[in-house]
């Protein structure tokens, strides 16, 4: 298996990225490669630095980098030797080489762009949507979409529930994941008529285990194993999770610590275990579900270990064949939207 990665793209990068790279090699088979898309001057130099000459580390040279601050389009479309865009041109099947998989923590909404672009979508698939895992007390909770379509229709946010729920279960390894769509209260009369819509397809879907609406204080109460919602709600609620938990953990450690500073030497080893079981980091990078071909966006912030995890994440997204599962279930369930159904 080969999987590309965006060097370039982080705020940490390209040091962090280079490094969980690295790390990431105890992941794969001996037959396995790493193609490292960035300034193959520079990832050559932290490579020596880091002291690693493992050939399964491919240096494939993209001088030119996409920012955070780049428009998304005017950036894939004006930065052709980008790492972002030339990642995701060896991510497409029709490309002479392809790779299984890419993955980035760059510009998120240029990695969006350039998957569709290059990679193309699905067979049936209207848009693809951003599925991240977030750490919840009660365990991992699906969010999709968490950025890639602000504006859907009634059929994408379906499609996201059937995507997702796949995902829940080949790769987050939940059974009968519980499906719920997020919205204004639970009750069946609220909500605009996009999530009504939504809501008649999700549940006139068979094999899927749809329990209706959630509200914003259900996500981490254990309602809901797979939350469905739109881009700019999904991103604004991925965000104010991760403030949540590190407020939620600094105030902890604060309090004890004021308490009794011998309490904080007591306790440490249970606070730092219960911030590694709800800690981002751990679950990687999220799939861009619905293009053909496996792409995964990694956080912004991303460390080391986040880079390693996303790797892992990916070779298993692949070898699980989450695609092929994806575009069966589509096809097999088409009957049930073609009223909502837009042109490709």
């Amino acid at each position: 298996m080969r999987l590309a990665v965006d060097v370039m793209g982080g705020d940490h990068a390209p040091d962090a990225i280079l490094k969980g790279c690295v790390e990431a090699l105890a992941h794969l088979a001996p037959q396995d490669q790493l193609l490292l898309f960035g300034d193959q001057v520079i990832i050559r130099e932290l490579l020596a630095e880091l002291g690693c000459s493992d050939p399964r580390l491919v240096v494939e040279h993209a001088p030119e980098v996409i920012t955070m601050e780049d428009s998304p389009a005017k950036a894939v479309r004006g930065k052709p030797d980008s790492s972002i865009v030339q990642m995701t041109l060896r991510g497409s099947q029709k490309h002479e080489d392809p790779v299984d998989g890419v993955l980035s923590a760059g510009n998120t909404g240029a990695c969006v762009t350039a998957a569709i672009m290059h990679m193309k979508r699905l067979p049936g698939v209207h848009r693809p949507g951003i599925a991240v895992t977030i750490p919840a007390f009660h365990g991992p909770v699906v969010l999709c979409d968490a950025g890639a379509n602000p504006l859907p229709t009634a059929a994408h946010l379906w499609q996201y529930g059937v995507m997702a729920d796949i995902y829940a279960r080949d790769v987050q390894g939940i059974q009968n994941p519980r499906v719920a769509l997020m919205n204004i209260g639970a009750e069946e009369g609220k909500g605009s008529e996009l999530v009504k819509k939504a809501r008649d397809l999700l549940r006139d879907t068979p094999d899927l285990n749809f329990i209706g609406f959630v509200e914003g204080r259900d996500f981490f109460n254990g309602a809901a194993d797979v939350i469905i919602t739109d881009g700019f709600l999904g991103n604004t609620l991925l965000k104010m999770a991760e403030g949540m938990a590190k407020s939620l953990f600094a105030a902890i450690a604060q309090e004890i610590f004021d308490a009794d500073p011998s309490l904080a030497i007591q306790f440490e080893p249970v606070v730092k275990q219960i911030y590694a079981k709800n800690d981002y980091h751990e679950y990687g990078g999220a799939p861009l579900l619905g293009v053909n071909g496996s792409c995964f966006i990694a956080h912004g912030s991303s460390e080391a270990r986040t880079i390693k995890a996303a790797v892992r994440n990916a070779r298993d997204y692949v070898m699980r064949h989450v695609n092929d599962e994806i575009a069966a279930r589509i096809q097999s369930l088409e009957h049930l939207n073609s009223p909502e159904r837009e042109p490709a």
